[in-house]
C-alpha cells in the first residue's frame, strides 16, 4: 500500500475551483485499490474539511492537514493529532508592518478569517469566495482574538510589488519564530518555524503507517516544494513553477485542467493503482 498526497488549488482543484471527473475517478481507484489518499493544502481547515467530504476522504482512517502542514486532522474522530500557532509577537508585528505598508493581512478565528477593520473588505471577501468560508473584522487583533492562530496571510491581487518586500522584512524580523513564503501569485503566508507540508507528508505517514518513500505527492506552488521533497516521489503538475518543476522527480503532461492528478496517479502511485485508471 502506498499514499498519495495533493495539494488543493492548482492541482486537484481546476481553474474554477472544481474537481475533474477524471481526477476524482482516479482518487476512488487509488483508494479502493488500499492506497491512502490525503489532502495537504494551504487553506483553512474549514476550507479543506468541505473538499474532503466532497471527495468521501473524511472517513475512518482519513487524514488531512491545513494551513501548509499547521493542523494535522484526524477525520474519524473530528480532531488535530497536530496543531502549530503562531506566537503573538510575530502575529501583532505582521499586522502592524502590513497595516504600514497598506498591504492586505488576514487570520482566522473559531473557522472564520478576521481581519482589521483598517482591510479592504472586498479583498478578503474575494478570498472567502473562493474557499467557501465567512469572514468578520474586529478592532484589535491583540484582545479579539479567542485562540493563538495557525497562522496569517497576506494578500495582494496586483501581484508581489508589495508582499515581496514585505517576505524579506518578514524573513529577518522573525527569524527562527516563523516562515515566510509564497503560496500562489497573489498570497504570502506567514506560518511558525518549522511548519511546512513536507512536515505534514511526514506526519501523516507515519500515522498511516506508511514509509515516506511509498509516498507521492502531487504540487504546483513553492508552498508544494517542502511536500515534494518529503515523498518518495514528488509530483509537478504541467501548470506549477518552474521552481516546482526543477524540484519535482518528474512532470504530469496535463495540467489542472486536463486530468494532471488522474495522469500522476496511473503513472506514479505504485502497485495496482497504476492499472486501467
Amino acid at each position: 500500500m502506498g499514499a498519495l498526497f495533493l495539494d488543493l488549488d492548482g492541482t486537484l482543484l481546476d481553474s474554477r475551483k472544481e474537481v475533474r471527473p477524471e481526477d476524482r475517478q482516479a482518487l476512488r481507484d487509488a483508494s479502493a485499490r488500499g492506497h491512502a489518499v490525503a489532502i495537504v493544502s494551504g487553506r483553512p481547515l474549514e476550507s479543506v474539511l468541505a473538499q474532503a467530504r466532497a471527495l468521501d476522504l473524511d472517513g475512518p482512517g482519513s487524514y488531512l492537514a491545513a494551513y501548509n502542514g499547521g493542523v494535522v486532522w484526524d477525520c474519524a474522530r473530528r480532531t488535530a493529532l497536530v496543531r502549530r500557532t503562531l506566537p503573538p509577537s510575530v502575529l501583532y508585528g505582521a499586522f502592524d508592518e502590513a497595516r504600514r505598508r497598506g498591504i492586505h493581512i488576514q487570520t482566522y478565528d473559531r473557522g472564520e478569517v478576521v481581519i482589521e477593520r483598517w482591510a479592504d473588505p472586498a479583498v478578503v471577501q474575494r478570498y472567502c469566495d473562493m474557499v467557501g468560508m465567512r469572514w468578520h473584522a474586529v478592532d484589535d487583533i491583540r484582545r479579539d482574538l479567542s485562540e493563538r492562530p495557525c497562522k496569517a496571510l497576506l494578500i495582494d491581487y496586483q501581484g508581489r510589488g508589495a508582499t515581496a518586500p514585505m517576505r524579506d522584512w518578514l524573513r529577518g524580523q522573525f527569524q527562527g519564530e516563523a516562515e515566510s513564503f509564497f503560496s500562489g501569485p497573489h498570497y504570502l503566508e506567514l506560518v511558525p518555524a518549522g511548519t511546512d507540508k513536507g512536515t505534514a507528508v511526514r506526519e501523516l505517514c507515519r500515522l498511516l503507517g506508511i514509509p515516506a518513500e511509498d509516498a507521492v505527492a502531487v504540487g504546483d506552488e513553492a508552498n508544494d516544494i517542502p511536500m515534494l521533497r518529503a515523498a518518495g516521489t514528488g509530483i509537478a503538475m504541467a501548470n506549477a513553477t518552474d521552481e516546482v518543476k526543477a524540484e519535482a522527480d518528474a512532470v504530469t503532461e496535463r495540467d489542472n485542467d486536463h486530468g494532471g492528478v488522474a495522469e500522476a496517479v496511473r503513472r506514479y502511485l505504485p502497485g495496482p493503482a497504476c492499472e486501467d485508471v
